[in-house]
């Protein structure tokens, strides 16, 4: 069944699709290292590429401007590395849902080299190659655009489950927390009963034996 949403939720939906396309330059220090999370959902594709700006154009860059990339998820499986290049690409389907973490790390070196490097990380829709697309598929302009369209509402609606989920599982934990936090005030009020009685207690013993009372 086809549901419809208002026209301001679309326009969000839209805004936060093409969020998931993340071109940036970044500078990293010698010794230094640079993280970029990315929030990716389960069977979604991804890619990035990435190379260090050279300095100096035609003059192959040295060892100290060379990177280390790797790319975790969050429960810390790897699912891309390299060792010293000057760029590079990856490309995969998320087999697990949460914050992918792209980390860059400079070797050290002395005196202190900075390097400017450009990431390009795109996911879902955007990762798509569109123009392999249309030389593979031969399509019309408007039939390449009609694809792109429909790519994009099925990425919207899943994207709509996607948080749905999300908030049902925030939804569980508020409710969750609350009951623990109640339990925890009843708790606190029985110690403090407690504690008052056993003063009151402690008190008119006291006052009993000097015969206060």
């Amino acid at each position: 069944m086809v549901r419809f949403f208002p026209a301001f939720q679309l326009l969000v939906l839209i805004g936060f699709l093409s969020s998931r396309s993340e071109s940036l330059r970044f500078d990293l220090q010698s010794g230094h290292t640079k993280c970029i999370s990315e929030d990716i959902k389960q069977n979604a594709m991804t890619v990035g590429k990435y190379h260090v700006v050279n300095p100096n154009e035609g003059q192959p860059l040295t060892d100290e401007r060379k990177l280390i990339v790797r790319v975790t998820s969050a429960t810390g499986n790897t699912y891309h590395y390299s060792d010293k290049v000057e760029s590079g690409q990856f490309g995969f389907v998320a087999a697990e849902a949460g914050d992918f973490m792209a980390c860059f790390w400079a070797p050290d070196h002395q005196p202190q080299v900075t390097l400017s490097v450009d990431f390009d990380w795109r996911t879902g829709v955007a990762a798509k190659d569109w123009s392999n697309v249309a030389k593979k598929g031969s399509v019309e302009v408007m039939e390449l655009e009609l694809q792109k369209l429909f790519e994009t509402a099925n990425s919207i609606q899943e994207e709509m489950y996607y948080l749905r989920e999300r908030e049902e599982e925030m939804q569980d934990l508020n409710r969750s927390t609350n009951t623990k936090m109640a339990w925890l005030s009843l708790l606190s009020l029985f110690v403090c009963l407690s504690v008052v009685g056993l003063q009151i207690w402690h008190l008119k013993t006291f006052f009993e034996k000097k015969k206060l009372i």
